[in-house]
C-alpha cells in the first residue's frame, strides 16, 4: 500500500510536466521530499497509464531511460522530439534549455 501511495504521488508530479519540458528522477524525488530517486524510476517503470507522460523524465545528465516502459528509449526520444525537445547528443537532452523544476 505504501508503494502504491508513493507511486501515485510520482504520477501526479509527472502529469504536471508541461509538453516540451523534461525533468529528472532526482527533481521528482526533491519535490516529493525524498532522496530516493531510484524509487521514482521504479514507479515510472511500473506505470500502465499512457496519459502519464513518463517520457518527460530523464536522468540527472539529461540522458534517456534505456528501459522506457513504452517501447524503449527510441520511443521516448520520438515523443520528446514531437514535443519540440531537441538533443545535444544522440540521446541526451539539453537540461539548461528544457528542465522543468516543478
Amino acid at each position: 500500500m505504501q508503494n502504491t501511495n508513493f507511486f501515485e504521488r510520482v504520477y501526479k508530479v509527472v502529469r504536471k510536466i508541461p509538453s516540451g519540458k523534461v525533468t529528472t528522477y532526482g527533481e521528482i524525488a526533491r519535490i516529493l521530499a525524498t532522496k530516493d530517486s531510484r524509487k521514482v524510476g521504479f514507479a515510472l517503470h511500473a506505470n500502465q497509464n499512457e496519459k502519464t507522460p513518463c517520457h518527460r523524465v530523464v536522468n540527472k545528465e539529461g540522458r534517456l531511460a534505456p528501459n522506457f516502459a513504452f517501447d524503449g528509449e527510441a520511443e521516448q526520444k520520438r515523443r520528446l522530439l514531437a514535443e519540440g525537445v531537441s538533443f545535444v547528443e544522440h540521446n541526451k537532452v539539453n537540461l539548461k534549455k528544457y528542465l522543468w523544476e516543478g
